[in-house]
């Protein structure tokens, strides 16, 4: 609960999303936005158009309602008036907008509609190779109240791509609701006994989650522990290329590509350790599931991970890239089990104290608060 959500009760967010489905962003959105609807900050979600459905089913169950608003072309000026409409209908007080597209379109309605704009982002590759969209990015960012970056590296990527001050980017990390686990059953359904060694990694299937570093640092310890198994649960565009490289590395039935999940604290449960090897990143919200978790962790140091990680005391760091550096660290945690409780402990304790959503959602009032409070942009 937001303590000083009184300030202030009653006053309506857009929350705004170029896409629909179950990715990280989308999953904070979701998350922020049911927390502070329960704090008395009603919302309401704007998104292009409908492809999957799977925010609006999440924003469902908390009362948030969703509009779709069509954008037909990369730039449309139509969809900023249509936005600034849909912004005034709504009687929204405050837009929060998320990632590139919509921040620039986000902040272009808010102006319309003569409202406060908050941007997040959660990563750099969709503006960071073209300097149109530095521009148009750094707009936004001056017509907005906030900018927010989920890492500290985020946030110095952003002020030197976008030549701001360094006061100018805010860092709020990502928070998360921990969800019990209602059943460890993934063992069973692979199919594994009591003496076989369970690492899960949760991300899509592409080139920056470094999938592909796991798979080959799984194929060097095979030998080294022959019951060892790794599950992956995500979906993408990498599944054929990763059933490649295990079939070649002759750890094919070892390796376990489950698909999109939603029942990811179910499959925590069911792992020895959880690896995430991505080759960039900010903040995922998987890391801080596993974390609550109280699972032992490797992930490589990119992004906010190291910050979150302690800087390695709840978590062993290792290189991007580096399938023998993921190796080396997975092998210390599968052979002492001391050390595997310690990093889990730990884990569990930092994120109790820093990723809770409630935590999340008090900093980003904080941001609202001023604009909300003068009552104009």
């Amino acid at each position: 609960m937001i303590a000083s959500a009184s300030r202030i009760p009653g006053r309506r967010v857009a929350h705004l999303i170029e896409t629909d489905g179950p990715g990280g962003a989308e999953r904070m959105l979701a998350s922020l936005a049911s927390e502070l609807q329960t704090a008395g900050y009603p919302g309401v979600a704007f998104v292009p158009s409908r492809c999957e459905g799977w925010l609006e089913s999440e924003l469902a169950g908390v009362g948030v309602p969703i509009e779709y608003v069509p954008l037909d072309r990369p730039f449309s000026p139509r969809f900023a008036r249509d936005l600034a409409a849909a912004f005034r209908r709504h009687h929204v007080a405050l837009a929060h907008s998320h990632e590139f597209t919509m921040g620039f379109y986000g902040a272009w309605a808010a102006r319309l509609a003569r409202v406060p704009h908050v941007i997040t982002m959660h990563g750099s590759r969709y503006y960071a190779g073209r300097w149109q969209r530095r521009l148009a990015l750094r707009w936004a960012v001056a017509s907005s109240v906030s900018v927010a970056a989920v890492s500290h590296a985020l946030a110095d990527s952003l002020r030197r791509d976008l030549w701001l001050r360094r006061g100018r980017v805010a860092v709020v990390p990502n928070g998360i609701r921990p969800r019990q686990a209602t059943a460890a059953g993934l063992r069973g359904e692979l199919g594994l006994g009591p003496g076989d060694r369970l690492l899960l990694s949760v991300g899509n299937l592409y080139p920056v989650k470094g999938h592909s570093d796991l798979v080959a640092a799984v194929a060097r310890l095979a030998a080294r522990f022959p019951s060892l198994h790794l599950a992956i649960a995500g979906r993408g565009e990498l599944a054929a290329a990763l059933r490649r490289e295990a079939r070649a590395q002759s750890i094919d039935e070892r390796v376990h590509l489950l698909g999109l999940r939603d029942d990811v604290a179910d499959l925590l449960a069911s792992a020895d350790a959880f690896v995430q090897p991505s080759r960039s990143e900010g903040l995922p919200l998987a890391l801080l599931e596993a974390m609550f978790a109280g699972l032992p962790i490797v992930a490589t140091r990119v992004g906010e991970i190291p910050a979150a990680l302690a800087d390695g005391a709840a978590g062993l760091l290792v290189d991007p890239g580096r399938p023998d550096e993921l190796a080396s660290a997975v092998e210390r945690i599968l052979g002492d089990a001391g050390l595997a409780r310690s990093l889990g402990a730990r884990a569990r304790a930092r994120a109790a104290a820093e990723f809770d959503i409630a935590t999340m959602a008090a900093r980003y009032e904080s941001l609202y608060a001023p604009a909300l409070n003068g009552g104009s942009h």
